[in-house]
């Protein structure tokens, strides 16, 4: 070998270690590149995130509070039974002008004189409408109070409530505003006498349905969407895990298997608004089920959430060690035994997650309720599934339509609502997970 050979090959040797240095810094900075986009699109993702609950929750937590002005009311016997025949006809404690004695005590509150129009005029959009219902059905509880005066904490209209909570500039133009002035001198008088309250807002969550954001709340939304999810519960847990475990432990592999586990893995991607359309079709026009009811909601829910049941079950059954079946089989089990005993109590972690993420999915589904008609004005809550209700979802996207300033706020506060119960349902699958999950 000649000198000039020799240099050749002792320069190449020592060139391939730089080559390989070279080679090994570039992969470690594209994998440091690599991390780097990774964190910043979980920034990104948490920042967005962030940015919608702040939005949220600024917008809505003020709905769990509300305005009220604490009176002395007088049941005047002059307007609630002027002909003194409530003996004879209770119909008169229904029929009598609530409103008016409400207006009254409020204007006693503040020392102005009933004769003046203007000023019981202004009062009438000051004091809620839903005074009624609440007089109401104090006298109808204990007639003996007419004639007497009872403390009562009357509901602020919507938008004196508004105003209280800061949502109205009450410096621009009277004319640019719903609140007059007159208006906002009361209010701060009542303030300042101690009168007007604001404490939390149990109606957001007992209330039904009404034209006034005041009198407003869920208690339609909650119950008829409680129906829906034991209906979800009771029919579609027990057949998604049935089909899940005849599929993936009974049934013969063929053509025929395979075409049904196609055709569960395309269900899982149909739009919901589908499944709407066919329980029109199917529940409400060729079985004749009633319109706006839970049961059919809860139909309609339980095809939409069957694939994903039954796609989290089958996915839960392969997860367990084949090893697991072949020793209760060498045992002398059945395959019975085997699946009930062995295998389904191993997988039942991965199951029950899989179900609480199907029914946290049918919670917040609101396209397919709208087109079995759960859009019905409900003012009474439903003894039965059988009775017209509305959901959760189905009862902020009435909200989010109303033009009064205060149903957005509404809104906001039943978006709050639906999102604690959707974190509650998902924490118990975690829980639940790790409660009962083995690892091997």
């Amino acid at each position: 070998m000649t000198e000039a050979t020799m240099s050749s090959a002792m320069s190449s040797a020592a060139a391939t270690p730089v080559r390989r240095d070279i080679g090994l810094k570039k992969r470690h900075a594209a994998e440091t590149r690599f991390r780097l986009y990774g964190i910043v699109a979980i920034a990104i993702g948490i920042t967005f995130l962030g940015l919608l609950l702040v939005s949220i929750v600024s917008k809505g937590y003020t709905a769990f509070v509300q305005t009220e002005i604490s009176v002395p009311v007088f049941f005047d016997p002059a307007i609630i039974d002027k002909d003194n025949v409530r003996e004879t006809n209770p119909k008169v404690l229904q029929t009598a002008n609530y409103p008016v004695v409400a207006r009254n005590a409020v204007a006693a509150a503040l020392g102005i004189d009933k004769t003046d129009k203007k000023a019981m005029k202004e009062l009438s959009t000051f004091v809620s409408d839903g005074s009624r219902a609440l007089l109401r059905n104090m006298v109808a509880a204990n007639p003996a109070i007419v004639g007497t005066t009872q403390t009562v904490s009357l509901l602020a209209a919507g938008d004196i409530d508004s105003a209280n909570k800061g949502q109205i500039d009450l410096t621009v133009p009277e004319a640019n505003r719903k609140v007059s002035d007159l208006q906002v001198e009361w209010l701060n008088t009542l303030k300042q006498k101690g009168i007007v309250t604001t404490g939390f807002n149990w109606g957001l969550l007992t209330f039904g349905a009404s034209s006034r954001p005041e009198t407003s709340g869920l208690g339609v939304a909650l119950i008829g969407s409680l129906y829906m999810m034991l209906i979800v519960l009771a029919i579609g847990v027990p057949l998604g895990v049935a089909a899940s475990i005849y599929l993936e432990e009974f049934a013969k592999k063929n053509r025929f298997t395979d075409l049904i586990e196609v055709n569960i893995n395309n269900l899982a991607a149909v739009p919901s608004i589908v499944f709407g359309l066919l329980g029109l079709a199917v529940f409400i026009n060729f079985f004749g089920l009633p319109r706006s009811a839970p049961v059919v909601g809860g139909l309609v829910l339980t095809l939409m959430t069957l694939p994903t049941i039954i796609i989290a079950t089958r996915s839960a059954l392969r997860s367990v060690p084949p090893s697991i079946r072949s020793a209760a089989l060498g045992v002398g089990a059945s395959k019975m035994q085997m699946v009930f005993d062995h295998v389904l109590p191993l997988a039942t972690p991965g199951i029950l997650t899989g179900t609480i993420i199907g029914l946290a999915r049918a919670l917040g589904e609101t396209a397919p309720l709208l087109l079995i008609g759960m859009v019905a004005f409900v003012a009474d809550a439903p003894s039965n599934p059988l009775q017209p209700a509305t959901a959760l979802p189905v009862q902020i996207f009435m909200w989010t339509n109303e033009a009064e300033r205060a149903f957005v706020e509404r809104a906001s506060g039943a978006i709050i609502v639906l999102l604690l119960f959707l974190a509650v349902m998902n924490i118990t699958a975690i829980l639940l997970r790790r409660r009962f999950e083995r690892r091997w």
